[in-house]
């Protein structure tokens, strides 16, 4: 466990991100803009973003603590912010969903808005208040925009009715199928989920994207995942938790056809190591080695489209 100074007490980064930051010698750079850009409520804009979105992406904790991604559709307006701390969801509990788990009253929860034809996108965290099984409103208290870097552009489109699920059964592994396998392989867009338990008694989850070229993730032969991590915000709020709490939930979309591949699992932030020059462009990379695999055919209503002209 990393140990607290009386310095990061008053720093508005945790331990992990402390020492991710410190990594870079940018500790007293990134002060400032975590002070100014993560706020406790939300900012006009983003409450206005949100109810465009046909989709959305939630991190949670199920009661084993372990943590998963998942992503959700709805016709646009299923997300409403009534008060700048507040944003009411509504969306049908999903028992096949390894993350419905981790969507209770009192639940610490995650979630991102990101639009991928415009490429902006937006994060907060906070705890659910359910009001029944078919909504719930979350009281923030971190929100904060992120950059347009790595994002894919595609337009997305409604191919049924997003309150008919889909009859497909979903199919669960310890380890990666040839097709969950291909999934990974091609991918050049998938979400991330992990969290940590603040000093204060606090959970903060976190929910975010990563993005590269098809093919950025290296999936080994033994099962891990080794994904490059590219030069960002410096806020590290990722892998800052990873340094504090070694577990993650990913969450990988075929984008053509609506399956959604969720695992959980161990991972390892590799700062220092001859395999980075492997990757172009990275700065590090991270290691994670699953140990349970949701897949869900046709779990999502949209499907998705390159776009070319942005």
């Amino acid at each position: 466990m990393l140990e607290q100074s009386g310095e990061d007490a008053a720093s508005p980064w945790h331990q992990g991100e402390l020492a991710m930051q410190r990594s870079l010698g940018v500790v007293e750079r990134m002060d400032g803009p975590g002070r100014n850009f993560v706020r406790k409520a939300m900012p006009e804009q983003h409450r206005a973003f949100f109810p465009m979105l046909p989709f959305v992406v939630l991190g949670t904790v199920d009661a084993k603590g372990d943590v998963w991604a998942t992503v959700r559709a709805a016709q646009p307006g299923f997300m409403s912010s009534p008060d700048p701390e507040t944003l009411e969801v509504r969306l049908p509990r999903e028992p096949a969903d390894p993350a419905d788990a981790g969507m209770e009253d009192g639940a610490a929860v995650a979630m991102l808005g990101i639009q991928l034809e415009t490429r902006r996108r937006n994060r907060l965290n906070g705890v659910i208040r359910r009001t029944d099984a078919g909504a719930f409103r979350l009281r923030v208290h971190q929100s904060f925009g992120n950059c347009p870097q790595y994002i894919q552009p595609r337009a997305a489109a409604f191919v049924r009715d997003p309150a008919l699920p889909t009859t497909l059964p979903s199919l669960r592994f310890h380890e990666l199928d040839e097709r969950a396998r291909h999934m990974v392989e091609s991918a050049d867009t998938f979400f991330v989920a992990s969290y940590v338990d603040r000093e204060n008694g606090e959970r903060q989850v976190d929910v975010s994207h990563r993005g590269g070229y098809a093919g950025f993730v290296h999936l080994g032969a033994d099962g891990a995942l080794t994904v490059p991590d590219f030069a960002g915000n410096r806020f590290f709020n990722t892998l800052g938790n990873f340094l504090v709490n070694p577990k993650a939930g990913l969450v990988f979309i075929d984008f053509e056809t609506g399956d959604m591949l969720q695992m959980t699992g161990k991972v390892e932030v590799l700062l220092d190591s001859p395999e980075i020059s492997a990757f172009p462009k990275a700065e590090r990379l991270w290691r994670f080695t699953p140990e349970n695999i949701v897949l869900h055919p046709d779990a999502l209503p949209l499907r998705w489209s390159r776009r070319t002209d942005v």
